[in-house]
C-alpha cells in the first residue's frame, strides 16, 4: 500500500512540475524582447567585442569569421540541389553563409555583410521547398534564416522581410505539421533535437505574426525533447556516440541558451536534471593521439564543438575545453571556418580564460545507460599516454554498428586498435542498399564496417552479433 501511495505522489509531483514549469513559460512569452533577440540580443555587440579583446585567441578566432564573411562577397548565392534524398549540405552551408555574414555584420557595423546576407536569404526562401520528406533539410535551413532574420531585422528592407517570413512559416513551420515528417516528435534520437530547435527558432523569430501559434510550435517543443534528453541518463553517455551527439546536443543547447536568454530564466533542469553530465562524455571520448572513441556512424577525426563552450560557461567547468582548446589555433583556421557554429563559440566562450586552463582532475570516466561506455588514460598532458575504451549496448540503437564489446586503444602516440567508423550513406543509398533497418536480416549488416566482422569484438561461429540482445 504504502508503495502504491509513493507511486501515486510521485506521478502527481511530475505532473504539477511539468504543469508549472509550462505554466511560467506560457506567462513569460506573452512578451518577447524585441528584434535582436536570438542568442546575442540588441546592444550585446560592444560587450562581446571587449572580451575578444582581451584574448588573442577570441581575437583570432573573431577575426577568422569576419575573414570568411568578406570571402562570401564574392560566392554565388546557393542553389536547390539535392545529392540523393537529401537537401542538408545545402541547408548547412546556408546556415553557416547566414550565421557568418549577420555575425560580420552585426560586429563590424559594415554594410556589405548585411547586403550580402540579404541576397542569400532571398536566394534560400524562393526554393520550392526546403525538403520536407527528409526533414533535418527543412530545420536546419529554418534556423539559419531564423538567425539571419531575427539579427538584421531592423536593417533588412519590408520587402525582404516579408519573402523571409513567409518562407519560415511556409516552408519551415507548416510542414512540421504534416504527420509525413513530424515523426520526430515522438522519436529519441539526434533528429528530436535538431528538428525541435529549428521550429523553436522559426517560432522565435517570427513570434509576432501569430502569437498563439508560434507559443504551440515552442510549447509543442518543450514536451517532445525530454525524449531525446533521456537518452543521455542515467550519467550523461550517448547511444548514438561521439559524431551524433555533437550533431544532436548542439541543437539542443542551442534551443535551451535561446529560450533562458529570452524568459530570463533557466529552464534546463526542468527537461532533464542529467543532462551537464554528458560535457564529461564527450570530453572523455578523445584519445591521446587525437582520435575519438568512434563507435556507431561516427568520425575519428575530431572538430571544435561549439556545444562545449556552453557547458563550460553554464557549469563553471572551464577544464571541460581542455580538448577543445587544441581546435582553436590558426592552423585550424580551414576547418573551423568550415564550421557553421563557430560564432557560438565566442558567444558562449568569451567569458572564459581559454589561454590558462587546467586538465580535468579525473582520468577515467564511465557512464551507463543504452550505450554503456568507460574510458581511461594515463595521462592528459602526455601525447605518448595509455588510452583504452570499451563500450557495451546493442546493435538496436539508432545509428549503431554490430561492435558490442568493442574497443579502441592508444599508446606511445599510436592508436593500436582502432575502429572503422561510418561509411558515406550516399555511396550505399545510391545502390538502392536498405541500411536504415535494424532488424536481423537487414542489408545493413552486409556492409563490412557495420557487422562485428570488422570491429575489435569477439565473433562467435562466425555468425552476425544479435540485434536483439
Amino acid at each position: 500500500m504504502k508503495k502504491k501511495i509513493k507511486i501515486s505522489m510521485m506521478f502527481l509531483f511530475l505532473f504539477v512540475y511539468t504543469a508549472f514549469s509550462q505554466s511560467i513559460i506560457q506567462f513569460n512569452m506573452d512578451t518577447l524582447p524585441s528584434h535582436p533577440r536570438l542568442l546575442m540580443q540588441q546592444g550585446e555587440e560592444k560587450a562581446l567585442m571587449e572580451k575578444i579583446n582581451k584574448s588573442a585567441t577570441w581575437r583570432q578566432i573573431h577575426e577568422s569569421i569576419i575573414s570568411a564573411g568578406e570571402d562570401l562577397l564574392t560566392r554565388p548565392p546557393l542553389e536547390r540541389k539535392k545529392i540523393g534524398m537529401r537537401l542538408l549540405g545545402v541547408s548547412r552551408e546556408s546556415l553557416r553563409r547566414i550565421f557568418f555574414l549577420s555575425y560580420s555584420y552585426r560586429m563590424t557595423g559594415e554594410e556589405k555583410y548585411l547586403q550580402r546576407a540579404e541576397k542569400e536569404l532571398i536566394a534560400v526562401c524562393r526554393f520550392t521547398d526546403w525538403n520536407p520528406s527528409h526533414f533535418l533539410d527543412v530545420a536546419e535551413m529554418t534556423l539559419g534564416v531564423s538567425i539571419g532574420y531575427d539579427w538584421l531585422y531592423k536593417e533588412l528592407p519590408e520587402d525582404s522581410k516579408k519573402i523571409i517570413r513567409a518562407a519560415i512559416r511556409d516552408k519551415g513551420l507548416r510542414p512540421s505539421f504534416d504527420e509525413s515528417y513530424n515523426w520526430f516528435l515522438k522519436t529519441e534520437n539526434n533528429w528530436n533535437q535538431v528538428c525541435n530547435a529549428g521550429m523553436t527558432f522559426g517560432a522565435l523569430a517570427t513570434y509576432e505574426e501569430d502569437k498563439e501559434w508560434n507559443k504551440n510550435i515552442i510549447l509543442r517543443a518543450l514536451r517532445s525533447l525530454p525524449l531525446a534528453m533521456k537518452e543521455y541518463e542515467p550519467d550523461g553517455a550517448y547511444p548514438e556516440g561521439y559524431s551524433y551527439w555533437e550533431y544532436g546536443t548542439t541543437y539542443n543547447v542551442l534551443l535551451l541558451a535561446a529560450l533562458n536568454k529570452i524568459l530570463g530564466e533557466d529552464i534546463t533542469g526542468s527537461l532533464s536534471r542529467n543532462f551537464m553530465q554528458t560535457a564529461s562524455y564527450y570530453e572523455h571520448m578523445t584519445g591521446p593521439t587525437g582520435q575519438s572513441f568512434n563507435y556507431s556512424d561516427c568520425e575519428f577525426s575530431p572538430n571544435l564543438s561549439p556545444a562545449m563552450y556552453w557547458f563550460a560557461q553554464k557549469g563553471n567547468a572551464p577544464s571541460l575545453l581542455w580538448v577543445e582548446k587544441n581546435y582553436l589555433s590558426e592552423t585550424n583556421r580551414a576547418n573551423n571556418t568550415a564550421n557553421r557554429f563557430l560564432p557560438l563559440v565566442l558567444l558562449w566562450g568569451g567569458d572564459i580564460n581559454i589561454e590558462k586552463l587546467t586538465p580535468p582532475q579525473s582520468l577515467m570516466w564511465t557512464g551507463g545507460g543504452r550505450t554503456p561506455v568507460s574510458m581511461m588514460r594515463t595521462s592528459w598532458t602526455s601525447p605518448e599516454a595509455i588510452y583504452v575504451a570499451i563500450k557495451g549496448g546493442s546493435p538496436s540503437s539508432n545509428h549503431a554498428h554490430m561492435d558490442i564489446g568493442s574497443f579502441v586503444m592508444d599508446a606511445g602516440g599510436v592508436r593500436w586498435a582502432m575502429d572503422l567508423g561510418k561509411q558515406d550513406y550516399e555511396s550505399l543509398e545510391s545502390k538502392k542498399m536498405k541500411i536504415w533497418s535494424n532488424t536481423q536480416d537487414s542489408e545493413r549488416w552486409q556492409v563490412y564496417r557495420y557487422n562485428n566482422y570488422s570491429h575489435n569484438t569477439l565473433t562467435i561461429n562466425n555468425e552476425l552479433q544479435q540485434v536483439s540482445g
